[in-house]
C-alpha cells in the first residue's frame, strides 16, 4: 500500500513475548532529537509501582527536572501513556484501558485519565509497557508503533486532516486498509492548538457498524500537551489479538473468573442499571430524584425540565439496540459505549452532514445539558459530537460555560466580556459558537473562555472589575480542575471526594455521591473519612492495572446488600484478587491490592509536592458552592431542610433573615471540611500539612527512593497556614 508521509525517523525492534503480563520494557521517544529508546522494566519497578498509572507516574519522576517546577509546556514535561498487567485480556469485562498521565495546564501537578478504546493494550502487545514521549518536534508529526512487524516510526503529519474522526480514518486506511479492528489511533483537533482543556481521543472499531469509535482522556488538557509537542497522532498496530497474548501465569484460571464476571453481568445487569441498554445515561433521573444533578452552575441538583434527559428519552435516541456488542473494548460484557447514527448538527463545518455521535455519557449529558439549562437532547448531542471532533473536555467546557453564564445572568458580565456572545441559561447555539471558536482559533472561545475557570476569574475581575469573593463562591474549579458534575452540598463525603483529590475535582478518585446520598452507606464522620481513605485507593488500583471501574460496582453480585461492607462489593474484589493472582502468578488477597494503590498514591502525593502544590493549602478552600447555598435564593429554594439542619446543631434561627441563617450554615459546613481534612490525612498516614510521613514511606516500601525520602523530610515537618485549621482539634487528636 502507498503510504504517503514521509518517515523522518525509523527504529526497530524485536517485538518481544509477554510474561504474565508485562512486557518488561517501555518505550521513550524524544521529539526534539528524534531519539528512540527501548528501556528495561526490572522487579522493582513492578512491585513498587505495578503499572499502567504508576509506571507513567515512576517515568515522568525520573525524566522531569528535580531542581525546579516543570509547566506543562516546557520541552522536558513528559506525556506518557501505560495499560497494566491485567490489560488487553479480551475475556475479562472492563480490561481494555489507557492511562495517560503529564503535567496539566490547567492544575500543574500531574494529571491521569484512565480511557477506553484499544490503544494500551495493543501498545503492550506490540512490547512495551509504557510509551514515553518527551520534548517537542519542529513540526506536525505522528508517531506510528507496528506491533505485527517490529518497528517504531516518527512520520510527517503535514498530510493529515484537522478533525479527530478525520485522522483516525486517513489513518486506519493508510496502515490497515480495511483492517479497522488491528489498529488503535491517538488524536486531539484543532481544540488542541488553542484550548487548555483540550483532551485526547482513543479510538476503537466497532465491528458491527464498520466504523471507528472514541473513548476520551478528557480532564486536565493532555490534548494541549499533545498538540505543543506537535504530535498529531499515535498509532499502533497489532493483529491477531487473543488471550493467550498476556501469557498469564494460570490461564485455566484465569477463564474461569473471566467468565464468571462476565455471566453475572449479562444475567444481572438487565434488572440493574441497564448499562448494556443505556449506559451511564441512566444517572439523570437518579441525580435529579435525590437532588444531585447539576442545573444551572450547581445552583440547584434538579429540575422540572430534567425530565428530557433521563434515560428513557436517549434509549429511543440511542442506536444500539439489534446491534450486537456496544463496548470499547473486545467482547466487554458490560457494552455501555452507545451511541447516535445518522446525527445530523445543526452549526459548525459538520452542518446538515450525517455523522455518529459517541455517547453522550452521564457527566457530558449533566455539563452540557442540565449545568448549563440546556433540556433538549439533540444540542446536548451536538455539543458531545463537537467535543470531541475538536478535541475538547466536555466536563471542562460545561462547568466553564456554566460559570460563564451564571456571571452573565446576574449582570457580573455583558457581550463586551463575552466577545458578542449572549451567553444566558439555555442559550445552547451561542455555547456551540464559543466551541467552535475555540477550534478555528479565534475570538472570546480561544482567546479566554478555553483557559477554564481559574484563568477566567483573573481575566473578569482585572478586565471587567468581577468581585473575586463572587468568582470564588460560584466558580466551581479546584487546583484549576473544573468540577465533573454531582451537586455535593449535602454529601460531605464527595465534597471531601473532590476537595482532597491529587489531580483536582474528578470523580474517578472517589466517586462517593451514590453511596452516600442514594444508600446512605456511610452516616457517620468516622465512615465518610475511612470512605476517604480506601475508595481512592481502591480506585487507584484500576489504573494501574488497566481496567475499567463500571464492572466493579455498576453491575454487583446479586447478594452484595447481604454483605458487611456493601460499598466495596467484596464478591468483585474477591474476582479481582483472583484475577490479578491468575495472569501474574503473584498470590493476593484484596488487602493486597489496596497497598498495591498506597503505594503510587502515595508517591502521587509526594510529585504534587514536588511541583509545589501538594500540601494543606491546595486542599483548601474549595467554591463554597460545593459546601452550601451561596444566595439567598439558593437557600430559600430548600429553606426547609436548611432551617431544620441549623436546628439540629442548636441554633436559634427565630427572627434571622435568609441572609443571617445562610451564613451561620456557611461557617457550620466550612468547619466540617476542616475536621474531614484532619480526619482524612490521619487515617492515610500523613502529617497535619497533607505529606506522608517517613513512617508511611517506610511502611509502603518507598523509603528505597533516595530522592523521595529526602524531599519528605524537606516537608514533614511543615505547619500548615492556621486559617486552613479547624477550631476543634478532635479530629485530629
Amino acid at each position: 500500500m502507498k503510504v504517503s508521509s514521509v518517515a523522518i525517523k525509523e527504529f526497530t525492534y524485536e517485538v518481544p513475548e509477554l510474561n504474565r503480563g508485562y512486557a518488561d520494557q517501555t518505550l521513550y521517544i524524544d521529539l526534539s532529537t528524534g531519539a528512540i529508546e527501548i528501556r528495561p522494566v526490572d522487579a522493582t519497578m513492578k512491585e513498587l509501582f505495578t503499572g499502567g498509572k504508576g509506571f507513567d507516574l515512576w517515568l515522568m519522576w525520573k525524566a522531569l527536572p528535580s531542581d525546579r517546577v516543570v509547566k506543562w509546556d516546557d520541552p522536558e514535561n513528559e506525556l506518557c501513556i501505560a495499560c497494566g498487567p491485567l490489560g488487553g485480556v479480551p475475556l475479562y469485562p472492563g480490561a481494555g484501558k489507557s492511562i495517560v498521565t503529564t503535567i496539566s495546564p490547567e492544575t500543574g501537578i500531574p494529571i491521569d485519565s484512565n480511557v477506553g478504546g484499544y490503544f494500551g493494550p495493543y501498545l503492550k502487545f506490540a512490547g512495551f509497557d509504557a510509551l514515553e514521549i518527551q520534548g517537542k518536534a519542529d513540526r506536525d508529526v505522528y508517531i506510528f508503533i507496528d506491533g505485527d512487524e517490529g518497528r517504531v516510526e516518527i512520520r510527517d503529519a503535514s498530510d493529515l486532516p484537522d478533525y479527530a474522526y478525520d485522522i483516525t480514518r486517513v489513518l486506519t486506511k493508510r496502515h490497515t486498509g480495511d483492517k479497522g479492528r488491528d489498529i488503535s489511533v491517538v488524536s486531539c483537533g484543532p481544540g488542541g492548538d488553542h484550548a487548555w482543556m483540550a483532551c485526547l481521543n482513543f479510538s476503537w472499531y466497532d465491528a458491527k457498524r464498520g466504523v471507528t469509535r472514541y473513548k476520551q482522556a478528557g480532564r486536565g488538557g493532555t490534548g494541549a500537551v499533545f498538540r505543543n509537542k506537535r504530535l498529531k497522532a499515535l498509532v499502533v498496530k497489532r493483529s491477531k489479538v487473543n488471550v493467550a497474548l498476556n501469557n498469564p501465569a494460570d490461564p485455566d484460571r484465569l477463564k474461569r473468573v473471566g467468565v464468571a464476571h462476565s455471566r453475572e453481568i449479562v444475567q444481572l445487569d438487565p434488572k440493574q442499571n441497564r448499562m448494556r441498554v443505556i449506559g451511564t445515561a441512566h444517572l439523570p433521573s437518579i441525580m435529579d430524584e435525590f437532588d444531585l444533578l447539576p442545573t444551572r452552575n450547581f445552583r440547584t441538583g434538579s429540575d422540572p425540565e430534567a425530565k428530557a434527559l433521563f434515560g428513557d428519552v436517549w434509549e429511543k435516541i440511542f442506536t444500539n439496540t439489534g446491534k450486537g456488542w456496544d463496548g470499547c473494548w473486545i467482547s466487554c460484557a458490560i457494552n455501555c459505549s452507545h451511541c447516535i447514527e445518522g446525527f445530523v448538527p445543526r452549526t459548525g463545518p459538520f452542518k446538515g452532514k450525517k455523522v455518529t455521535v459517541d455517547g453522550p455519557e452521564y457527566e457530558t449529558i449533566a455539563g452540557c445539558g442540565s449545568n448549563i439549562g440546556v433540556f433538549d437532547p439533540h444540542w446536548v448531542a451536538e455539543l458531545n459530537f463537537y467535543c470531541d471532533a475538536y478535541g475538547i473536555d466536555t466536563i471542562s467546557f460545561g462547568t466553564t460555560m456554566a460559570f460563564v453564564m451564571e456571571l452573565f445572568e446576574e449582570g457580573y458580565i455583558n457581550e463586551e466580556a463575552t466577545g458578542g456572545h449572549r451567553l444566558k441559561w439555555g442559550a445552547a447555539e451561542e455555547a456551540l459558537e464559543v466551541l467552535h471558536e475555540i477550534a478555528r482559533g479565534e475570538g472570546f472561545g480561544a482567546e479566554h473562555f478555553s483557559k477554564g475557570i481559574r484563568y477566567l476569574k483573573g481575566y473578569f475581575g482585572k478586565q471587567f472589575g468581577v468581585p473575586e469573593d463572587v468568582m470564588q463562591d460560584i466558580g466551581m474549579e479546584h487546583k484549576g480542575l473544573e468540577y465533573s458534575e454531582y451537586v455535593t452540598k449535602e454529601s460531605l463525603a464527595q465534597q471531601g471526594g473532590y476537595g482532597l483529590t491529587l489531580k483536582g475535582p474528578q470523580h474517578d478518585e472517589a466517586w462517593l455521591i451514590f453511596l452516600d446520598m442514594v444508600y446512605n452507606y456511610m452516616p457517620t464522620f468516622e465512615q465518610k473519612a475511612e470512605a476517604l481513605h480506601w475508595f481512592p485507593m481502591w480506585r487507584t488500583w484500576f489504573s494501574l492495572n488497566g481496567l475499567c471501574k463500571l464492572p466493579w460496582n455498576d453491575v454487583v453480585p446479586a447478594d452484595n446488600k447481604e454483605t458487611d461492607e456493601p460499598a466495596k462489593v467484596p464478591g468483585h474484589l474477591a474476582f479481582y484478587a483472583e484475577f490479578f493472582s491468575a495472569m501474574t502468578g503473584k498470590e493476593v488477597t484484596p488487602d493486597d491490592l489496596i497497598k498495591m494503590s498506597e503505594r503510587v498514591y502515595n508517591f502521587q502525593r509526594i510529585f504534587n509536592i514536588r511541583q509545589g502544590k501538594g500540601l494543606r493549602i491546595h486542599d483548601s478552600n474549595p467554591p463554597y458552592r460545593s459546601m452550601g447555598p451561596v444566595t439567598d435564593w439558593e437557600y430559600e429554594s430548600r429553606q426547609e431542610r436548611y432551617d431544620e439542619q441549623l436546628r439540629e446543631i442548636g441554633i436559634d434561627i427565630d427572627g434571622m433573615s435568609t441572609t443571617e441563617k445562610r451564613q451561620k450554615l456557611r461557617e457550620y459546613r466550612e468547619e466540617r471540611y476542616r475536621l474531614l481534612t484532619d480526619a482524612v490525612y490521619k487515617r492515610r498516614g500523613w502529617t497535619r500539612n497533607g505529606v506522608p510521613t517517613l513512617e508511611k514511606l517506610r511502611e509502603l516500601g518507598l523509603d528505597v527512593l533516595p530522592d523521595v525520602v529526602a524531599l519528605v523530610e524537606k516537608y514533614v515537618d511543615t505547619e500548615p497556614p492556621e486559617e486552613t485549621l479547624p477550631r476543634s482539634n478532635e479530629a485530629w487528636e
